[in-house]
């Protein structure tokens, strides 16, 4: 039954959900999927604080003994080769960050140039490695608070937890409380530590240079030194891993344009001058010996420095002891806490573009922080102090660090030739692409200095990332970055291997779904035609294409009386205003949920029938509409019903609402209450909904074999999780007192005949008239004869 004409007269462009990310809100009382929005707390000298905090603890208290044990004075060059080449990925971060101000630093800015296979493993290279890194630097704390209040070991049965892990686990969960708190707690407290920290290390340096001597520092390359530079440059670069970790918090920073390439590059500068003089003047100052493999050089080399000097005959020998080792303190707790708030805001990042759970996503209604992430990444640094050592959690934060330095500057790169349009920069690269490219290359180069067992560890990890994405991320995110819609796009003009490659990582939502007619992305067309019902009809489709990676179109079917003709009433402009209106609001209400959209007006001399056509026009794949006048247990008028197949799948909303909090599927088996099971997955989701299934008892069915088919049948349709409900006697009062408890029922058309409805009724309206609940009515496309389409199937 095709209508006479069909005029399309306005055609939305479809809006990229490249970089759309779902919002936090309600529309009546429907939950929507969150982004949270993070308050702007974090000022400039926060944010330097927070990079200095992280990088200047191993660097100045931990590294020098070993660096000076295989390099000598020349041990002062590795700091300052670390430092240079942080500067390149400084660079890079610092025009990502400007660009992209969201939490979650080089993790988002890997996962949106690169797509989310990179940003699986960036994002858990960066999390898992400052996890490590925090681990590290609270194992090393519980060393100085060792030192000074001598702790002893703890047995657990066949478990020794020694002194200084004891005291990391004390302190790791004081600084997890501080940040579950929130930022500016967070950022206030690092300002003090760092300015204290800096006020110690330059006492130190002026007493250090008043006994410096030259002569300490010859011969400047030892034998055998020099071939040791790049290896030693790669294990003090763990000192470097704080500079990025500020654009973790760029989403948190005021006037991040201005601060965050000041805080980021200035970090790095102020803390190579820092290591390279600091280590310069202790050389100079106490013989090399003192220093070469000793983890508490500093503290000994102040002890024999101050020592020199006494005030009213008392030696100041246990003043600087006291206050190197409160130096070395409030350095491993400095580190430790930056890292566990970058740590936590990566880990939040993630779930937000759903390479984890978006669970995660929730914020503290009194603190304002994501807490469920400072939790999980604060239960890790737990585990890591448990079972780790010193040398395997700073090593494998290191080398976790640099793969994803290496992908950053990638990330610049990609992102400066792709020219993706809403990648604005405040601040830009100087002497691109050189920069990006070098760090690249330095990034890497350093991973193969490292111990071939961590780097083994490390491989394990990135391989463990690559294959969580393919078995779990890869279902559930939505864009597939702006290098693989490069490739593709310009797929005529790519070599084969390019554009395969970038098809076989693309995210299942970026794909075109087996079930689509046209081969195109997954379709959800909504018609409108009451801007009262439009609201409730749009947020389904919208969640329905949201969660299936598709495109909703928005159809305004516009019924032209018969006397007008079509061409006719197109060039009504009170028509267009109508609908350009309603449709407006129907493109911002799906574009709510990140999914595409494109809005078309049809007019036609019917209406109702005019939505099987638009259907078939538009290749839609699956149809929400609104409860039709016509309504008869199934979408289609009987007319059609027996004269037509339906185009797609229909879902069809009583006018109560659409609240899918808690989700009722009755079912007895059959095709349409499988539909019914998908709808219900879906929303479950998007929306977090409850759902309960019912199975009633037919004539002769026991109690055991219903229970015995619901288990099945739910978990044949993805829906183990649901709670299973029974119930025996006649079907409507069952269903109707089930649906006391639920929001939303989702039930299948019917599935008897034509005849037998007109004699007997439908049971999907008797049902909508004993429930005062929302109704979903799903009905799946499929052929039928004529005999079925008269008397009905035989399972319903």
């Amino acid at each position: 039954m095709r209508s006479a004409t069909t005029v399309a007269v306005e055609r939305g462009e479809p809006t990229g959900s490249e970089n759309q990310t779902a919002r936090d809100g309600r529309v009546g009382c429907i939950r929507m999927s969150a982004d949270e929005e993070l308050a702007k707390d974090l000022g400039l000298l926060s944010a330097i604080a927070i990079g200095i905090g992280t990088m200047i603890g191993a660097g100045i208290f931990v590294l020098p003994g070993t660096a000076v044990a295989r390099a000598g004075p020349l041990a002062a060059l590795t700091f300052v080769i670390g430092g240079v080449t942080a500067l390149f990925t400084a660079l890079s971060a610092s025009e990502l960050g400007t660009a992209m101000p969201k939490s979650g630093g080089a993790y988002f800015y890997i996962n949106r140039a690169l797509g989310p296979l990179f940003g699986s493993i960036s994002g858990w290279a960066n999390w898992l490695g400052l996890a490590f890194a925090s681990a590290f630097y609270m194992y090393g704390f519980g060393e100085y608070v060792n030192q000074l209040v001598g702790a002893p070991a703890i047995g657990l049965g066949p478990v020794t937890i020694s002194a200084a892990q004891t005291i990391g686990l004390v302190g790791a969960a004081l600084f997890i409380a501080i940040n579950y708190m929130g930022a500016k707690e967070t950022g206030g407290l690092q300002i003090g530590i760092v300015l204290t920290l800096l006020a110690i290390l330059g006492v130190f340096t002026i007493v250090g240079l008043l006994n410096a001597d030259l002569e300490s520092l010859r011969p400047l390359a030892p034998e055998g030194t020099t071939g040791e530079v790049l290896p030693v440059t790669a294990i003090v670069f763990v000192s470097y891993l704080g500079f990025v970790q500020i654009t973790s918090v760029a989403e948190e920073i005021k006037n991040p344009g201005r601060n965050l390439p000041l805080a980021v590059i200035g970090s790095v500068v102020i803390v190579t001058v820092v290591y390279a003089l600091f280590l310069l003047v202790l050389l100079a100052a106490v013989p090399n010996e003192l220093v070469a493999n000793n983890d508490t050089a500093v503290v000994e080399a102040a002890e024999l420095l101050f020592g020199q000097y006494s005030v009213f005959g008392f030696s100041l020998g246990a003043l600087g002891w006291g206050l190197l080792l409160l130096g070395g303190l409030l350095a491993t707790a400095s580190s430790a806490n930056a890292s566990i708030l970058s740590s936590s805001r990566i880990n939040f990042a993630m779930g937000r573009e759903k390479i984890i759970s978006p669970s995660v996503n929730e914020i503290h209604p009194r603190f304002g922080t994501p807490y469920k992430s400072i939790l999980i990444t604060g239960g890790l640094i737990v585990a890591f102090l448990l079972f780790g050592n010193l040398e395997i959690l700073s090593t494998a934060g290191s080398v976790l660090h640099l793969i994803v330095y290496g992908l950053l500057n990638i990330a610049l790169i990609v992102m400066r030739e792709a020219e993706p349009a809403d990648y604005d920069p405040d601040f830009e690269v100087p002497l691109y692409p050189f920069v990006p490219i070098i760090g690249t290359i330095s990034s890497f180069a350093l991973i193969a200095y490292i111990e071939p067992l961590v780097i083994a560890l490390s491989a394990g990890l990135v391989v463990f990332a690559a294959m969580w994405y393919l078995l779990y991320a890869r279902q559930r995110v939505e864009s597939a970055g702006v290098f693989v819609g490069w490739i593709l796009d310009r797929s005529e003009e790519m070599p084969d291997a390019a554009v395969a490659a970038a098809d076989s990582v693309r995210p299942d939502a970026a794909r075109e779904p087996a079930a689509s007619a046209n081969g195109g992305d997954f379709r959800v067309m909504v018609p409108l035609s009451n801007p009262r019902t439009e609201r409730d009809l749009i947020t389904l489709a919208g969640a329905i294409a949201k969660q299936r990676g598709g495109t909703v179109h928005a159809v305004h079917i516009v019924q032209v009386p018969d006397q007008t003709p079509l061409g006719r009433a197109e060039e009504n402009g009170r028509l267009d205003a109508e609908s350009q209106k309603l449709l407006e609001q129907a493109r911002t209400d799906a574009e709510t949920f990140g999914a595409p959209v494109e809005t078309h007006t049809v007019l036609s001399h019917r209406s109702f029938e005019e939505i099987f056509d638009a259907a078939r026009s538009f290749e839609a794949d699956q149809v929400v509409m609104g409860w039709g006048p016509t309504a008869h247990g199934r979408a289609e008028s009987r007319i059609d019903e027996l004269t037509h197949d339906l185009p797609c799948d229909f879902l069809v909303l009583n006018e109560r609402g659409f609240e899918p909090d808690r989700i009722l599927v009755p079912t007895a088996g059959g095709p349409d209450s499988e539909l019914s099971a998908e709808i219900a997955g879906l929303l479950r989701d998007e929306f977090d909904s409850q759902v309960t299934l019912l199975h009633v008892l037919t004539d002769g069915e026991s109690a055991e074999e219903g229970e015995q088919f619901l288990e099945e049948w739910a978990a044949e349709n993805d829906l183990a999780d649901a709670e299973l409900r029974l119930e025996d006697g006649d079907v409507e009062p069952a269903i109707a007192e089930a649906a006391t408890d639920a929001s939303l029922v989702v039930i299948g058309a019917t599935g008897e005949g034509l005849l037998s409805r007109v004699v007997r009724g439908s049971l999907v309206l008797d049902v909508l008239e004993d429930i005062e609940c929302s109704v979903l009515l799903a009905e799946r496309a499929r052929e039928r004869s004529m005999r079925e389409r008269l008397l009905g199937t035989e399972e319903e």
